[in-house]
């Protein structure tokens, strides 16, 4: 990504034609496809073609990602091929909620044009049908954790939507399978994690390592089974793969965990697992930004994790059968 800072001479320019007026721009007609097809980005953020007359100040960063994924045409056939993906939860003129299925990433990660389709441009691709915006995220999970993410659909929204889960005012409810016997039945963990930039992983801090933040999540058991269980967990805080590193922490690692299992023994052979780690966003509640009430949406347990529960199930009906 090129990224320039507006000086005061630039401030109170339009971003349109602040654009146009740069030697790789060359025409304000593409400065505005450009902004259409969200290579365009201020301060960190994606902006799309409806901010074409924002105001520069002094101090922004514009950005320009020209090979951003999802902004090309060649694309749509992939993204075209990959609209049965996408399960829309809730939609309005703020914001929309989907269904996330295990694999796909919410949207491109920074600096990488690796081409592939993310959630955010099946959603774009959705909405390009009635409006001409990009959908705008306001929170992300892991790839290979299914379930509930919310874009909203305006600026406005965005921020609303963004500072409500700075102060943890959302309610974000996840269902995962872990190994091992879970005691107690329920409680609340608390850790220091810090994120590993070298490893970009997430760590256990030091005392004294400044870098460590709070982690805290409430969890309690649904279902034990002989060797695993089926658990629900509500996040307090919102840290980068928090549940799947509290969980290991704990000596009961996700099923199908591979990163966070911190020395527990290996899944024995013929054990029922998963090729991802087992952890869905079953429920999330939120503020909406313009009616001020409160919304909850659900999203089912996806059919490989149900799947697993029935296997498990299967497994200890066997082993009691023959008296083990």
């Amino acid at each position: 990504m090129t990224e320039w800072t507006i000086g005061p001479g630039d401030a109170g320019l339009r971003l349109d034609l602040w654009l146009a007026s740069r030697p790789e721009t060359g025409s304000r007609g593409r400065a505005r496809t450009w902004l259409d097809r969200g290579k365009v980005f201020v301060n960190g953020e994606a902006v799309a073609g409806r901010d074409a007359g924002r105001k520069l100040e002094a101090g922004d960063r514009v950005g320009l990602w020209m090979d951003r994924p999802g902004t090309s045409h060649p694309r749509r056939r992939e993204i075209a091929s990959a609209r049965l993906a996408l399960s829309v939860v809730l939609e309005d003129a703020d914001l929309i909620v989907a269904d996330k299925p295990a694999g796909l990433l919410v949207e491109p990660l920074p600096g990488q044009a690796s081409g592939e389709v993310t959630l955010i441009d099946l959603v774009a691709d959705h909405l390009r049908a009635r409006v001409r915006t990009r959908p705008l995220v306001v929170h992300r999970i892991d790839r290979d954790t299914s379930g509930l993410v919310l874009f909203a659909l305006n600026r406005d929204a965005q921020k609303a939507l963004k500072a409500q889960f700075e102060v943890r005012t959302p309610e974000r409810v996840y269902l995962a399978i872990v190994r091992g016997t879970v005691a107690p039945a329920a409680g609340t963990w608390r850790d220091r994690l810090a994120w590993d930039k070298d490893r970009l992983i997430q760590k256990r801090a030091h005392v004294a390592e400044a870098a460590g933040k709070q982690a805290v999540a409430k969890y309690k058991v649904i279902e034990q089974y002989e060797g695993a269980a089926q658990i629900e967990v509500a996040l307090v805080t919102g840290k980068r793969n928090q549940i799947r590193v509290q969980a290991g922490l704990r000596g009961f690692p996700l099923v199908g965990e591979r990163l966070y299992t911190f020395g527990a023994s290996p899944q024995p052979r013929g054990v029922p697992t998963l090729e991802r780690q087992a952890l869905h966003a079953a429920r999330l509640s939120f503020i909406h930004p313009s009616t001020g009430r409160r919304v909850t949406v659900t999203a089912p347990m996806p059919d490989d994790m149900t799947k697993l529960i029935a296997a498990w199930k299967r497994r200890a009906k066997r082993r009691g059968t023959r008296g083990e």
